[in-house]
């Protein structure tokens, strides 16, 4: 077990090899064709820095909305005021005009959101503790050290090291653990001379572990160049989906993420910045759903019809922002939030979740959205439905101290 989970950072990191950069380094990953324990996707996206749900999917019905935040959204209409609230869903509700291009997947069933959702946390609005508690799935602080979907694979058989990948250059705690898993970070690049490469093979000739690692990173660097220089490798991807374009890093992801969706792998996960806007909101929030949107849109073409129909994507973030704008056009750390639901998988065309409104005294704090459902549920819902666990062990293993309830049906 533990040698299945070494991963291509975790070899370079121990091994210490001559001549590369460790923060641009190649993730050894052993591969295992050991039957995944189920046969649905799962795509876990953490949002970083707190995304405001509130102008994401933006509440226009409710009557206070629009006078709380009167230089983000405007009511179409009013003079002076050329702004829409967005893109309409359900009467109550408008997507972002930043969202546009993940509509079509709203029209056809396999988009949703909820909303006025949050993680226990509460008050202290640091963003390291609210990643802390998001991806630790605990009811505190410092509860656990691993993650809740490590915790998740820990409850199956059958589970190796390619069944679960976290990809990108930070930390995810989510899926820290006892469980194998697999690492993969985009433009790794591991350049040894030549006299390194054959210093670095006689080190490790006698450990066939280390000595199998080595000769599997140099291969995948040198197919990694191949592909760059070339182009070579596209002919293995579906039709239609999008080549790997420069400066995209979050495309990457995303497409690295449904190229192992494709085969062995059954759950990714990977996250994104740059959600944290105090100022500017505008700009930077809009940015950012683009980049959502993209990945979504890149995880459907990537992963195939087939494989779509069987995916569910889950973005989440650490807490909301305040329900009032404040005055650098932007908004502060606030509690209540919402989550973005995509896939085949998901019984999409629909806003989940209890609406608490927006007058003073139905906040929290009397600042905030405030939260009437809890992450947690929402994803152990979802993993329910795609992997059979079951409630107890959710609410006992994964997400210690967890009240599921009722089944919202979140899954076709």
């Amino acid at each position: 077990m533990a040698d299945s989970a070494l991963s291509r950072r975790t070899f370079l990191t121990r091994s210490g090899l001559l001549g590369c950069s460790l923060a641009a380094s190649p993730l050894i990953t052993p591969v295992s064709l050991a039957a995944a324990p189920w046969d649905q996707r799962l795509v876990v996206i953490i949002l970083r820095g707190g995304m405001d749900g509130l102008d994401a999917i933006r509440p226009y019905g409710d009557v206070n909305f629009a006078g709380l935040r009167p230089g983000l959204v405007r009511r179409a209409g009013q003079p002076g005021q050329e702004a829409e609230v967005g893109l309409d869903l359900d009467g109550f509700f408008a997507m972002h005009p930043d969202l546009a291009g993940v509509m079509p997947l709203w029209q056809q069933g396999e988009l949703a959101f909820v909303q006025a959702v949050s993680t226990p946390y509460r008050d202290r609005r640091s963003h390291f503790d609210g990643q802390d508690l998001l991806e630790a799935g605990t009811m505190g602080l410092g509860e656990r050290r691993d993650g809740w979907l490590n915790r998740l694979l820990q409850l199956h058989s059958g589970v190796a090291a390619r069944t679960a990948f976290a990809i990108g250059h930070g930390d995810l705690q989510l899926l820290h653990g006892a469980a194998p898993v697999s690492d993969w970070s985009p433009d790794a690049d591991l350049a040894l001379s030549p006299q390194a490469e054959r210093l670095a093979g006689v080190m490790m000739q006698d450990d066939p572990l280390f000595s199998a690692a080595l000769s599997e990173a140099l291969a995948l660097s040198r197919l990694d160049a191949e592909q760059v220089t070339t182009g070579a490798g596209s002919a293995a991807q579906p039709q239609g989906m999008p080549g790997v374009t420069p400066g995209k890093a979050h495309l990457k992801l995303a497409e690295f993420a449904a190229k192992q969706l494709r085969g062995d792998t059954r759950i990714a996960s990977f996250s994104l910045n740059g959600w944290d806007t105090h100022s500017q909101q505008k700009r930077g929030l809009g940015a950012a759903l683009k980049r959502l949107s993209g990945c979504i849109l890149a995880l459907k073409q990537g992963v195939g019809p087939l494989i779509w129909d069987k995916t569910a994507i889950v973005a989440m973030t650490e807490f909301g922002r305040t329900v009032r704008e404040n005055g650098t056009g932007g908004t502060d750390h606030g509690t209540g939030g919402a989550m973005v639901l995509a896939g085949g998988a998901i019984r999409g065309g629909r806003v989940y979740g209890r609406w608490p409104g927006l007058e003073e005294a139905a906040l929290y704090n009397r600042r905030d959205l405030m939260p009437t459902g809890d992450v947690r549920a929402v994803s152990a819902w979802i993993m329910r439905g795609l992997t059979g666990t079951g409630q107890t062990d959710l609410e006992q293993q994964v997400f210690p101290g967890l009240q599921m309830g009722q089944d919202p049906g979140f899954l076709r």
